[in-house]
């Protein structure tokens, strides 16, 4: 059994559902309300904490515990960051909460304590226009920000005994011209990073160099679907587990991207685009790979498709009601 969790902007509560692998339905069994605009959600490393920024007054970030075997979430705190983010996520080892502010162009460092409770922020640097989305390397000594307004990924050294990020050389990195840095992955290896740009929809792929912690293009392909007309509006990528599939969401035209990544070195092929629920904003994959959850922020509904496992291709398995405004998604394996 699957417990995955959702942020809804508009009606400013997270909506806690089942996903049960054998019947294949989404089932709610809580609402947790959070009044306010609530957006990224991001998990501990253990998957015991859920976190929850924000984007309103007061701009905080929400720690949750994780009942392992319901899946529901029980309040730990709340502690204030420095802006409205908008994206959110823990350093490697749980220690720290990393976050990315667009409209205050900068990326934050908050301590998390012994209980899994976000504490006060350490630092804060500024990053250039529209800061989007930051994470730190698998061995955590490096961390990466998006700057979608900049057109360049910032590249950072960690000190996870501090907490403090520094620029590393060099500082920056434009994927490719006209790029607009919205989300990125690591690859299952840690060899490579995906990253979305939102304003033409295009994937790059970049070797990471893990001694220097710096990024070096390689690939650029676009995830738009065929006949695709007017701006697009790329927004969320993610892998399967085992890193043999990326899936790309874009909400002009209300479609998820499949690709295959070659597991030698690195690089995407189109599999095929299926339609998904109005706008798109976010979505996941449960942490066996089988299943992804994509959310439709201005259809208020969650879609759950099936992956298929030698493909990549998804199949629509069904609808569920969610929020209003859902536009974040994660998932846990809870336990027996």
């Amino acid at each position: 059994m699957f417990c995955v969790y959702v942020s809804n902007a508009e009606s400013g509560d997270i909506s806690v559902l089942h996903l049960d692998p054998h019947q294949r339905t989404l089932v709610p069994v809580q609402t947790v309300p959070v009044g306010g605009e609530v957006m990224p959600l991001a998990l501990s490393p253990d998957r015991r904490r859920l976190y929850a920024a924000r984007r309103s007054e007061p701009r905080e970030a929400l720690s949750f515990a994780i009942d392992p075997k319901s899946g529901r979430l029980a309040p730990l705190g709340a502690a204030a960051l420095p802006h409205s983010m908008a994206y959110i996520a823990t350093d490697r080892a749980g220690r720290y909460l990393f976050s990315a502010s667009y409209g205050g162009n900068l990326i934050a460092v908050n301590s998390i304590d012994a209980n899994g409770a976000v504490q006060s922020t350490l630092q804060v640097m500024p990053t250039g226009p529209n800061a989007h989305a930051i994470q730190s390397d698998p061995s955590n000594r490096f961390v990466f920000a998006s700057t979608l307004g900049a057109g360049v990924v910032v590249q950072l050294r960690f000190d996870s005994a501090s907490g403090q990020v520094t620029p590393n050389t060099p500082p920056t990195l434009q994927p490719h011209a006209s790029a607009s840095p919205r989300h990125f992955v690591f690859s299952a290896d840690a060899r490579f990073v995906y990253l979305l740009n939102e304003l033409d929809g295009a994937i790059d792929v970049l070797a990471f160099d893990s001694t220097t912690g710096t990024l070096q293009p390689m690939q650029t392909i676009s995830s738009l679907p065929p006949g695709f007309s007017g701006d697009p509006w790329a927004s969320d990528l993610h892998l399967t587990p085992d890193g043999r599939f990326l899936y790309s969401s874009e909400r002009r035209s209300d479609t998820i991207a499949a690709f295959r990544v070659d597991s030698a070195n690195g690089t995407l092929t189109l599999v095929g685009h299926v339609p998904t629920e109005t706008q798109p904003r976010g979505f996941n994959i449960t942490p066996d790979g089988r299943f992804l959850i994509a959310a439709g922020q201005r259809s208020h509904r969650l879609r759950l498709y099936e992956i298929d496992g030698a493909t990549g291709s998804l199949q629509t398995l069904g609808e569920c009601p969610a929020g209003q405004g859902p536009n974040w998604v994660e998932s846990i394996m809870l336990e027996r």
